[in-house]
Parts: C-alpha cells; sequence; structure tokens
C-alpha cells in the first residue's frame, strides 16, 4: 500500500471548447472539487500532424466520438493557445493546484519550461518519440508516462529512455487508448504486473464512464489516477463524452482516498475499531431467576449477548446441571455456578 493517498489529476484536454474563460473555470472547479492537479495539453495541429486531406489523415468513420474527422481540424479545435498557457498555470497556483502538461514537441518542452512547469507527462501514442521522452526528462523534472497500446517491450524502452537522460522520478500510467474505453479492456490486473516488471509506481488513466474503475484500480495499487474533466457534458467538446462533471471529480476525489485507507494491512483478528463490538458477542446468560438447586434448562440459560459468560458452544454441557447458588436474569453463567 502506498504511504500516500491516490494523486487525483483532472484532464482539461479540449473541454475548454475554444474558451479561456472556460479554461480558467476547469481549473477552479478542478480545484474545488478536491483534485490534486490540473493537467493541460502543449501543441497546435502543425506541431501535431499536417495539413493533408488524405484518408491515412483521417479518422476511421466507425470511430465512436471523432467518426471520419480531419485530424488537422480536430486538433485545432482541440488544442490549448499557447498565450493561454500562463494565466491557465498562474490560475491553478492561485487555486493550490499543480498544473501540468503533455508536451507534443520541442517547442511544446521549450514553452513549458518557461512556465516552470513542475512535471511532464507523455502521452500514450507519444510513447515510442524517444527523443520526446529523453528531451522531457532531460529537464530533470518527473516524467508520467502512458501507456496506452504499448507492449512491455515498448513500456521499457521508454522507461529507459527516461532513465537514460536523467530522470529519477517516473510514474507508469497503465491505459487503454480508446474514447471512450470499454471497463472490460481496461485490464486492471496488469497494474501490480507492471509495477513488479517495472519497480516504479504505477497509476490509471482512465477513460471509461464514471468513477468506478479508477476506484477499483486503488486496489490493485494504483498511486494516481487521471481522468478527463469538463464542467457540464451536457455543453459539448472533444472529450466532454467521457469526461466527469464537477461532482463526479469531487466524488472521484473522496472515494478513491476511501479505498486507499481501506486496504489497511494483512493483519487477521479484532481491530481497534472492533473492541466495543466484541462486547457484544453472544455467550451463555441466566435468563429468569433461579435458586440454588434448580436445574439449568433451555428456559433459564440462553445463549445471549453481551458477552461475559460462557461460551455458546458450552449449552450441552451445563443443561441438565443443577445451580449452586441463587441467580438474578441477566447474571452471566459462570463454572462456578453450577
Amino acid at each position: 500500500m502506498s504511504s500516500k493517498k491516490p494523486y487525483i489529476v483532472a484532464e482539461m484536454s479540449g473541454n475548454h471548447n475554444g474558451s479561456l474563460d472556460r479554461a480558467l473555470q476547469l481549473v477552479d472547479a478542478a480545484a474545488d472539487a478536491g483534485a490534486d492537479a490540473i493537467k493541460i495539453q502543449t501543441y497546435t495541429a502543425d506541431t501535431m500532424t499536417v495539413n493533408v486531406d488524405h484518408p491515412r489523415f483521417r479518422l476511421s468513420k466507425g470511430h465512436e466520438l471523432w467518426g471520419g474527422e480531419h485530424l488537422y481540424d480536430l486538433y485545432e479545435r482541440a488544442h490549448t493557445p499557447w498565450d493561454w498557457h500562463a494565466p491557465i498555470f498562474e490560475r491553478a497556483r492561485e487555486r493550490g493546484i499543480t498544473p501540468f502538461s503533455s508536451p507534443f514537441d520541442r517547442t511544446a518542452v521549450e514553452l513549458l519550461e518557461k512556465l516552470d512547469a513542475p512535471m511532464y507527462k507523455i502521452a500514450s501514442s507519444e510513447i515510442t518519440d524517444l527523443p520526446l521522452i529523453r528531451l522531457a526528462a532531460a529537464t530533470g523534472k518527473p516524467i508520467i508516462i502512458s501507456t496506452g497500446m504499448a507492449t512491455l517491450h515498448e513500456i521499457t524502452a521508454a522507461v529507459e529512455a527516461a532513465k537514460g537522460a536523467g530522470a529519477t522520478d517516473i510514474t507508469v500510467l497503465s491505459c487503454t487508448a480508446s474514447y471512450p474505453a470499454p471497463p472490460e479492456q481496461t485490464n486492471l490486473r496488469r497494474i501490480p504486473v507492471l509495477a513488479e516488471a517495472l519497480g516504479l509506481p504505477i497509476g490509471l488513466s482512465d477513460h471509461t464512464m464514471g468513477i468506478g474503475v479508477p476506484i477499483a484500480a486503488v486496489a490493485y495499487g494504483a498511486v494516481l489516477i487521471e481522468k478527463h474533466f469538463t464542467l457540464d457534458r451536457a455543453d459539448g467538446g472533444v472529450d466532454s463524452a467521457f469526461s466527469l462533471d464537477q461532482a463526479e471529480l469531487k466524488l472521484l476525489v473522496t472515494e478513491s482516498e476511501r479505498a486507499w485507507q481501506a486496504l489497511g494491512t494483512t493483519a487477521i483478528g479484532p481491530t481497534e475499531a472492533e473492541q466495543e463490538s466484541l462486547r457484544f458477542r453472544r455467550s451463555l446468560y441466566v435468563v429468569a431467576d433461579v435458586k440454588a438447586g434448580d436445574p439449568v434448562t433451555p428456559e433459564n440459560v440462553r445463549s445471549i449477548r453481551p458477552t461475559g459468560g460462557l461460551q455458546p458452544d458450552a449449552i450441552g454441557t451445563v443443561l441438565g446441571r443443577t445451580f449452586t447458588a441463587d441467580a438474578a436474569k441477566g447474571t452471566p453463567l459462570t463454572w462456578d455456578l453450577i
């Protein structure tokens, strides 16, 4: 069990819907919900792809959210303008929430370094871009690597690239890079497998609906949870369909900590919280006034709460014996009474 509660990252992505004011509202809402960090993405359509209208530059028509959309147009619509970064970072710091970003090229890292970004996130699709990983790692900042689609070989190569460039604080995120992601393909059982294979803390970048999957991930040892976040799914936006709203994000913060607390230890036996309850285990009691010489019968001795008398299983031994002294109703039955 991690010594710290899960670190909750609210991913803004393109849910600012092209409005800086909405972006700042998202920062405020994430802070109010209790998230630890707000994450954005640093790219432009031109740093992400090229403006070529060819089938290879379009999403498949069957894509649930962005079917048939031209990549350049999607990134143009979803990107966070670079002149918004400073006010977003400033608002986050004012609200006591950590701002950081996923860079997608050298110019993004340079911008984020000017803003003193405290850490970097490598997106799933960039896990094979080892030069980008080395560039981010060379800043000396903590690196978070998302692993959607990746094989263990690719994940290991990315981790080694980060370490080779000087990274000493690396967190790897289990991820299913589908938007939204089917719960049955989230494969949370790989979290402890990754932890053992890599010797690193493992978290979850989650694109499923709701908070059930990330709560379950905590039980498998996830130390960081990243979820896309919006003010209101009804407002639309590129990622709104699988994003949490503020109430859900607040619930995630609360329940992920509760799940972490519940992991406890492997000890089996009464806990400190159960000490009072121990008093109310059943035991044998005199349940009707008796006189010395009376026989012990099912009518005058029964197993009831609380503890204090003989164990309930002693009933077969005591029935038919006689009382050695008077005893009032409510007296614990002990060996010296029969």
